[in-house]
C-alpha cells in the first residue's frame, strides 16, 4: 500500500492547505493530510490516541480508584481507573485480558492490584442469560471480589466516554496496550450498530465511566494499611494477557 499526502498534490498551495485543513475536525486530519488510514470508517471513539495516551506515573495514594469488570469464557477484561479530584480527570491507569481461563485465575489477577479496589460488573456479565450472569457474578464475589453491578445502558457508556475524550478529561496510560488495541478497532457496522467482536475493555471503560457519572463516591481510597501492590507487565502468546 502507498499512500499519499498533500505535498504530493503539486496543485495545492500552501494558503489552500491551512485553509482546507482548519476546514476539517482535528480527529481526521492525519487521515486526510498525511494519507493515513483509520480502521474502519465508523469508528466510536474518532480521537487519536496520543492526545489521550499519558507517560505511566505513580497514582497519588489520595485517588479513589475502582474497575470496570467484564467476564465471559472467550475473554475476561478489567480496566482500573483513578480519580484526579482536583482536574476532574480520570486517569486508565492498568488493564487486564486474557481469553479462557477459570473464575479463580481471573480473580488472582484483579486482586493482585489491590484487594481494597472495588469494582463495577455487567449484570448479565457475558452469560447466555441474566440468570447466568447473576451465578458468575456471585463466583467472582466468592473469590473476595467487591463487585457491585454496573449501569449497562451502552449508548449512554459510550457517550459518557466520547464526552470525556473530548473535554480532554480521559487520559490512559501507555502502558495498557490491551486497551489501545481494541480502541483503535471499536466501531460501528454500517447499520449503526457497535460491533461487538474486540470489545471486552472497551466496555470494562464503560460499566467503570457510566457508574463514575452516576455516582463517584462508589471509588475507594488506599487504606493506609495496605502494603504497596508491585508493579509488573507480562505478555503472554496464548492468552495476551496485560498485567500491571
Amino acid at each position: 500500500m502507498l499512500t499519499a499526502t498533500w505535498d504530493d498534490a503539486a496543485h495545492l498551495t500552501e494558503m489552500e492547505k491551512r485553509e482546507l485543513l482548519r476546514s476539517i475536525p482535528e480527529f481526521q486530519r492525519e487521515a486526510r493530510s498525511q494519507g493515513i488510514p483509520y480502521l474502519g470508517s465508523g469508528l466510536i471513539y474518532p480521537f487519536d490516541e496520543k492526545d489521550i495516551r499519558v507517560k505511566d506515573f505513580d497514582i497519588p495514594k489520595h485517588w479513589p480508584r475502582g474497575f470496570g469488570f467484564d467476564v465471559g469464557w472467550n475473554r475476561t477484561a478489567a480496566l482500573w481507573g483513578a480519580h484526579d479530584r482536583e482536574s476532574d480527570i480520570l486517569y486508565f491507569y492498568s488493564v487486564y485480558s486474557r481469553g479462557m481461563g477459570e473464575p479463580p485465575s481471573h480473580a488472582a489477577a484483579v486482586k493482585s492490584r489491590g484487594l481494597w479496589i472495588p469494582g463495577r460488573i455487567d449484570p448479565a456479565s457475558r452469560g447466555r442469560s441474566q440468570i447466568d450472569g447473576q451465578r458468575l457474578i456471585k463466583l467472582y464475589a466468592a473469590q473476595g471480589l467487591k463487585l457491585g453491578l454496573a449501569p449497562n445502558a451502552v449508548e449512554a457508556g459510550i457517550m459518557a466516554i466520547y464526552t470525556r475524550l473530548a473535554k480532554g478529561s480521559l487520559k490512559v496510560f501507555a502502558s495498557c496496550e490491551a486497551f489501545f488495541e481494541e480502541y483503535r478497532v471499536y466501531q460501528r457496522d454500517d447499520t449503526g450498530k457497535v460491533v461487538k467482536e474486540q470489545d471486552h475493555v472497551m466496555d470494562c471503560g464503560r460499566y467503570f465511566i457510566l457508574a463514575f457519572e452516576e455516582n463517584a463516591n462508589w471509588l475507594a481510597t488506599r487504606p493506609v494499611e495496605d502494603v504497596k501492590v508491585t508493579k509488573y507487565v507480562t505478555q503472554g502468546q496464548a492468552g495476551q494477557e496485560w498485567m500491571q
